[in-house]
């Protein structure tokens, strides 16, 4: 299977490499990738928005002959789901790696401090300490020293859907810093955060406790948790 990783913000496809392992010891291949404007802390950001993301996993899932597998990480989730519903019938699993569906008209985060075109990596108070779980002061170095600034316009955008055929594409949630039943119960009590991913007919939930970049404190056990679901998937 061709497995798509749309990487977070501030990261670029580098941030996958602790968690690809596995899929590829399994004979996927794997196909991280850096998103226009995260190729280096001195490219342009200017203009790059939400649709610009989604046009560029579109754009590569298009370069594929056989259906794809796609994961998205945090802001990542939101870009996948544009992909899935710009081409639903090439996507065989959606995997969202603590994040979910972005419904029509939703923005990802427009509350992240700006400077100009970009959103800068912010200070570790601005988080929640749920995020931070088990992101250790050497991983908080690493994460800074790589970060890249996000182009604003990807956080800001208003995401716009057209083909309700996303919700016939399976999903599988990766619940990282809350667990899996408090999301089914959000769901069950109609909460619109989650009307999105209530939506779609056919969902797996996995709990991988730790915090929000699990790619950096549980890559192992991430890449177990993608491995599983992209097995599970017809044609796999």
């Amino acid at each position: 299977m061709n497995i798509i990783l749309v990487p977070g913000f501030w990261l670029d496809a580098s941030s996958w490499e602790e968690v690809t392992p596995p899929l590829t010891a399994a004979g996927h291949k794997v196909y991280p990738l850096t998103l226009p404007g995260l190729e280096s802390a001195d490219a342009p950001r200017a203009g790059i928005g939400l649709r610009t993301h989604i046009d560029a996993v579109v754009a590569k899932i298009d370069s594929f002959d056989a259906p794809v597998v796609l994961v998205g990480h945090s802001g990542g989730g939101a870009i996948i789901h544009g992909a899935v519903d710009a081409r639903p019938d090439r996507v065989a699993r959606a995997i969202y790696v603590d994040s979910g569906p972005l419904g029509e008209g939703g923005v990802i985060n427009d509350e992240l401090p700006a400077d100009g075109d970009e959103l800068p990596l912010p200070p570790w108070e601005l988080f929640e300490d749920a995020d931070l779980t088990d992101l250790t002061d050497d991983l908080r170095a690493m994460f800074r020293a790589r970060a890249i600034p996000q182009p604003r316009g990807v956080a800001q955008d208003r995401q716009q859907l057209k083909d309700e055929r996303r919700y016939e594409v399976p999903a599988t949630i990766i619940a990282c810093e809350f667990p899996t039943s408090m999301l089914t119960e959000m769901i069950a009590g109609g909460h619109p955060f989650v009307a999105e991913l209530g939506r779609i007919r056919d969902v797996d939930y996995v709990d991988l406790p730790t915090g929000h970049w699990p790619q950096f404190t549980k890559p192992a056990e991430l890449g177990a948790a993608i491995l599983a679901a992209v097995d599970g998937t017809p044609g796999s």
